[in-house]
């Protein structure tokens, strides 16, 4: 995820990752924290807003998002869908910082993937009937 990320234009606070937390910084965009956490939460992927080093902005804005996989590898995801995650995180913040007036739509599309991918992995399996 965080390589996908970084090849797309996006900055990694640490310069990548060695656990399953990431840092994004959003000033490259210049958008906020606040915003893209809303965007991507419309888009169906979660994330909190965070603050980054020396960040400019105030705690309830901040310049940075934090994201993770692990309730994604839960459900099984492999590095194929962290790829794909990957790429709709990127549209969907580089729609809102065009501030274009499409991006709903593009949340919109992102959300219904999200939501096919997910149905391939869910969360909990029908238990096996006990004989």
């Amino acid at each position: 995820l965080a390589a996908t990320l970084a090849e797309g234009g996006l900055e990694i606070v640490s310069g990548g990752t060695d656990t399953h937390l990431m840092l994004v910084d959003l000033r490259p965009l210049g958008l906020t924290g606040r915003d893209a956490e809303q965007s991507l939460e419309r888009a169906g992927i979660t994330c909190n807003k965070n603050g980054i080093p020396f960040d400019p902005q105030r705690p309830t804005v901040t310049s940075g998002i934090r994201l993770g996989s692990s309730a994604a590898t839960t459900r099984g995801f492999g590095q194929e869908e962290f790829r794909t995650i990957g790429r709709w995180i990127i549209e969907t913040l580089n729609g809102l910082a065009k501030g274009s007036a499409d991006n709903a739509a593009i949340e919109a599309r992102v959300r219904e993937a999200v939501r096919q991918l997910c149905a391939r992995f869910p969360i909990y399996t029908q238990p096996e009937t006990l004989s």
